[in-house]
């Protein structure tokens, strides 16, 4: 255990979950080698496909290596003294409704997004400030469920609390829901510090998810001690190799994710994973 109450990501401390979607997809592949990645190119009628077809390529295309090597580490309990707020485990998001795949309230990391993480973590927590995590690995199932929300433009309900300023029908073009997001490849979280005294959050001028270009990290229309409180959490973030989405100040992906082309898609839970242990 360090200072902060964390966990150090060492050998037989964390629980690390081999998602059991790869292990199928590697048995079905034997020994065979292949390329770099999988196509980008997204096709939201695979939302219900069944686990053990996650990440895999589309003909012909080669094979990604080391799939097996999201080995999932919990990071609420790689990182305890942080708050958890898994919005999309709950109604509390812009759907109105759990979204598909969320099976559990866990924020589930790659191994060196974690390791990263506990020093961020460490580092805030000397400030008197904490992480709160909204979330972390995101199955594309769940990035399918936002598309068919998206294109629903009967459902408003989340209108005046999520989007007030911006027409639903335009979401896509602006970039506010796309058919793949970095969250699937197990390196990007989105996230708020809180004062450690009251966990209360800091002040970053928008709520999480709001959809409006308030909530760009560098918008000039915040206030002085929003902006100082959104690059308080950049500097922190990028100082252990994260990098911040511009048009989110939430949004950070580790920059040298192991799996940048790989998007993964199983279910957010410990139960019913292979390779549960401690």
């Amino acid at each position: 255990m360090v200072a902060d109450g964390s966990m150090e990501l060492t050998q037989g401390k964390v629980r690390k979950l081999l998602p059991l979607a790869a292990i199928m997809l590697l048995a079905s592949c034997g020994a065979r080698d292949g390329g770099a990645g999988q196509a980008d190119a997204g096709d939201a009628s695979s939302r219900d496909a069944p686990a053990s077809t996650a990440a895999s390529p589309a003909p012909d295309a080669p094979m990604p290596q080391a799939l097996d090597t999201f080995a999932a580490v919990v990071v609420n309990e790689a990182i305890p003294s942080a708050l958890f707020d898994i919005r999309y485990h709950t109604a509390n998001n812009f759907t109105g409704a759990k979204v598909d795949g969320y099976n559990e309230p866990l924020c589930l990391l790659t191994e060196p997004a974690a390791t990263a993480l506990v020093k961020v973590q460490k580092d805030m927590n000397a400030q008197g400030r904490s992480l709160k995590i909204f979330d972390c690995f995101r199955p594309q199932r769940a990035v399918d469920r936002f598309v068919r929300w998206a294109r629903d433009l009967s459902d408003q309900a989340k209108k005046a609390e999520y989007y007030p300023a911006e027409d639903k029908s335009q979401l896509f073009e602006k970039g506010y829901i796309a058919d793949r997001s970095g969250h699937s490849r197990g390196s990007t979280l989105d996230l708020t510090l809180v004062r450690l005294s009251d966990a209360t959050e800091l002040d970053m001028g928008t709520a999480f998810d709001y959809f409006d270009s308030l909530s760009n990290t560098a918008d000039p229309r915040i206030s002085e001690q929003q902006r100082a409180n959104r690059l308080l959490l950049k500097e922190a973030m990028e100082k252990h190799g994260f990098v911040n989405y511009d048009k989110e100040w939430w949004h950070y992906t580790l920059a040298a994710e192991p799996h940048p082309d790989i998007y993964f898609d199983f279910p957010v839970q410990i139960a019913g994973h292979a390779g549960d242990g401690q």
